[in-house]
């Protein structure tokens, strides 16, 4: 007997081997017809899938993301199904799955149209409406590549190649379509029913620009129509508050080609930005940082000691003087060791936290780039905390809750915390490994954080919290973390003295709030569709005059605020006043200050409030009161 558990704790008994698909069989109709595979001592895979020996077992349904990845993964081959059918030329390569849908590269003589597209996405709706049965076969590696060798496929017959010889190799058919896939898929193309083609874009073969550049074809793909649409709504949605269009339009920055991958800052961008990093510089100042400043140039010899030249080189910059290598930095870490290390630190001068707004570079690839939220030249609000073993976990907790509130001050309050565990390939001892991904675990607990774990995903020289935010479109942007480091400071010779005088080389904690502050920026700019709260928008209140008769008493009112330290500018233009409140509106101010000759001779303002609000006219002084709380407030 075969006893089958399933995820409520009942049990199936099968007097002989069974299908995942006879199992949802045995339990309902419903069940059956819903299914599109399953979980098999926590392995997906299809409804075909035979069980031989007990096992646990959860049915796959379109209800969570398990039944996403498979219809994202089918749909991809869907895809690829009618590339070939209707253009039988084009070689396909390969169609993972990721975020929010799918791709496919493709080889094919010339450029794909807007029209192929559409035509395409038709086909794949015709394809998907037969029904068709998705099947699965095995093949012995050299005979899976001499099968796509005859049908052309040279591209599938290379990836086979390289599989290891003797190995053999899963091919899944859907009609006149097989590919080669390790799986699983949903059961049949009628299964998938809610899917959109969005665009074309160039991919170089297996990543290496050496390589034939391939046309990747973009989808998403949902469970349900409502799901597509509310997808598709986000990203129309998303598509107006674009940083970089917003960037143009507000006149932040701008991206230049003879710099690529870096922002030119225009004067009110260079405001938003002092006015972030103003406030991290005090959120340093309020919870015990000195703040420090490291040199951008650093020797080859340091970054390979912290072990960064081997894991990192492809992606840092580097120069040469006097037959000596030099790497502009990609991160703030080493150097602030080597302050640590100047002079003698005792426990008692413990913990020790250091803060930076370093400026760092990496070489990205120039198809990675996107606008300011990835650049090769950034600034982070970096911060490393130099502390003992036992100071860890008080660290943990206190930065937590320093974050949480410097997120809630930016208008974020949704955050996921996730711990990123060790990677295979690391550095230090499993049990300093252990203590670092316990405290990091336990710090959240105690902070009344649910979180998950993200297994593998840890720096090489410690595990991680990464912090999450969600945005007002329910996006996701990883800008915080914490990690916990027992190897470089080590590594680089750093000690302390101790409480019974030996020496010894304090942990290390690495921290970032905001991160790439160029990306956060980037972030809050989509995040409030360019009307950024009062305390952060370039300009916070227009004086606008209806006629030349009010200049001065305009002058006069923007002089008063900006004494209070408001960000105020004047409007004397010749133009009619309802063009400047429709132009300096758009403009996003939060607040425009009418001025005629009533509110000159009541030393008044006619206030009106971003979003078309009228809040009617008031004394000069309740104003200034009214949008000094505001500032302080961060409304």
């Amino acid at each position: 007997m075969i006893s089958i558990q399933l995820p409520d704790g009942s049990k199936r008994e099968f007097a002989a081997p069974v299908t995942v698909g006879e199992v949802a069989a045995s339990i309902g109709a419903g069940l059956a017809k819903a299914a599109l595979g399953g979980r098999v001592d926590g392995k997906l895979v299809d409804l075909s899938h035979r069980i031989e020996r007990d096992a646990q077992l959860a049915i796959i349904t379109d209800k969570g993301a398990d039944g996403l990845e498979l219809i994202r993964h089918s749909t991809a081959h869907l895809l690829a199904y009618a590339v070939k059918d209707l253009f039988p030329d084009a070689q396909v390569t390969i169609g993972p799955v990721i975020e929010n849908g799918f791709y496919y590269d493709f080889s094919y003589k010339r450029p794909f149209t807007p029209e192929d597209l559409a035509a395409i996405e038709k086909r794949m709706g015709e394809l998907a409406a037969k029904n068709e049965p998705v099947e699965r076969r095995v093949l012995p590696r050299d005979e899976a590549v001499a099968y796509f060798k005859g049908l052309g496929e040279h591209y599938k017959a290379e990836i086979i190649a390289s599989i290891p010889a003797g190995e053999d190799v899963s091919l899944y058919r859907e009609g006149s379509f097989e590919d080669l896939c390790r799986g699983p898929h949903v059961p049949s193309t009628g299964k998938l029913k809610h899917f959109k083609l969005m665009k074309v874009a160039g991919a170089y073969w297996r990543g290496d620009h050496r390589n034939e550049m391939l046309q990747r074809i973009y989808g998403t793909a949902w469970a349900t129509k409502e799901d597509l649409q509310q997808y598709l709504t986000m990203l129309e949605e998303a598509e107006k508050r674009d940083h970089r269009k917003l960037g143009r339009e507000l006149d932040l920055f701008h991206l230049d080609e003879h710099s690529p991958g870096t922002v030119f800052w225009h004067p009110k961008g260079w405001t938003v930005w002092q006015e972030v990093e103003q406030y991290m510089r005090r959120v340093y100042r309020d919870n015990g940082y000195q703040e420090v400043k490291g040199p951008q140039i650093l020797d080859r010899s340091l970054w390979e000691a912290t072990g960064h030249w081997d894991k990192y080189r492809d992606n840092m910059f580097t120069t040469e003087s006097e037959k000596r290598d030099y790497a502009l930095k990609p991160m703030n870490c080493p150097g602030h060791i080597l302050i640590f290390k100047q002079g003698i630190k005792s426990y008692r001068d413990l913990p020790l936290r250091y803060g930076e707004f370093g400026n760092c570079h990496r070489n990205e690839p120039t198809g990675g780039l996107h606008g300011i939220m990835r650049v090769r030249a950034f600034t982070q609000d970096d911060g490393h905390v130099f502390c003992t073993e036992d100071m860890i976990l008080p660290e943990c907790v206190a930065y937590t809750a320093l974050l949480q509130k410097v997120y809630a001050d930016f208008g974020f309050k949704d955050i996921i915390y996730k711990v990123a565990t060790r990677p295979a390939q690391r550095i230090g001892s499993d049990e300093s490994w252990d203590k670092a991904e316990h405290a990091l675990m336990e710090s959240l607990r105690r902070s009344g954080c649910e979180f998950e774990i993200a297994p593998g995903d840890g720096a090489f020289y410690g595990p991680k919290i990464e912090y999450t935010l969600k945005d007002a479109l329910g996006r996701q942007w990883q800008c915080g973390t914490m990690q916990v480091d027992f190897s470089m400071a080590e590594r680089l010779g750093a000690e302390y003295v101790t409480e019974s005088g030996e020496r010894k080389p304090p942990v290390m904690l690495h921290r970032a709030i905001v991160g790439s502050l160029e990306r956060f920026i980037g972030i809050l700019i989509e995040q409030h569709a360019g009307a950024l709260p009062v305390w952060l928008s370039p300009v916070q209140a227009v004086v606008a005059s209806i006629t030349d008769a009010q200049a001065d008493y305009a002058r006069e009112v923007a002089k008063r605020l900006q004494k209070q330290g408001v960000r105020a500018q004047v409007d004397l233009r010749n133009e009619k006043i309802t063009y400047k409140i429709r132009e300096h509106s758009l403009q996003k101010a939060p607040f425009i200050l009418v001025v005629g000759d009533k509110e000159k001779a009541n030393s008044a303002v006619a206030v009106r409030a971003r979003g078309n609000q009228d809040l009617g006219v008031m004394p000069l002084e309740a104003f200034v009161q009214k949008i000094e709380q505001a500032i302080h407030a961060k409304a």
